[in-house]
């Protein structure tokens, strides 16, 4: 199997999260400078509206609301309650709105984003395309989408005891064509042992 937790429904990833928000910024306590890293490759610009989307703990929107300034805004979108409150436990939604919703059904009106950062995500989506069209949907065409992991899919794989596989939605051949489907282009791609990221930009 790819991803122990590829394809869950909402309900299993809320579950799993649930059991694992209390402790999950002390299980990755090294992981900061490399979700710095992936908001500062994003690009954004001052005012820009950017979302993360499953943002768990919160641990990008800090970044995310340095890099867009007072004037710019900050959305953290989650389907795990425990999760958002374990972000305002850390002091996270001074950074940013928070949101609990699913990012199959997203209250954000279309083409309201400039861009959309999401860590981890991927590989949690119920139904990959269709989401990931939502995403594109409340984002302005030229606007971009960050596909982040703080380790690769080697490193990945290891750490949960499995092989990495070719049918991984994050292996490049099976990512490209999938965004490409859902509204967006690849623009560059890198899986290295300390950091994933995928970044694309929304199509007109």
């Amino acid at each position: 199997m790819a991803d122990d937790h590829t394809h869950d429904d909402p309900t299993h990833v809320q579950a799993f999260f649930t059991a694992r928000a209390a402790d999950w910024d002390t299980r990755f306590p090294d992981d900061g400078p490399a979700y710095a890293a992936a908001v500062a490759d994003l690009g954004l610009r001052a005012g820009d509206a950017v979302l993360d989307a499953g943002c768990g703990t919160g641990r990008a929107l800090p970044f995310l609301r340095d890099a867009v300034g007072p004037g710019g805004s900050v959305l953290g979108a989650d389907i795990t309650p425990a999760m958002l409150e374990a972000a305002v436990q850390a002091g996270r939604h001074r950074a940013a709105q928070l949101l609990i919703a699913d990012v199959a059904r997203l209250p954000v009106r279309t083409g309201a984003l400039d861009a959309v950062f999401a860590a981890g995500l991927i590989s949690h989506l119920p139904r990959p395309a269709e989401n990931l069209r939502e995403l594109a949907r409340t984002v302005r065409p030229g606007g971009l989408l960050a596909l982040f992991h703080p380790i690769g899919r080697a490193a990945l794989a290891a750490r949960q005891g499995r092989q990495i596989t070719p049918d991984d939605l994050r292996a490049e051949p099976r990512l490209r064509p999938l965004l490409a489907g859902s509204g967006w282009r690849m623009t560059s791609y890198t899986d290295e042992n300390d950091r994933f990221l995928a970044l694309a930009v929304r199509e007109d």
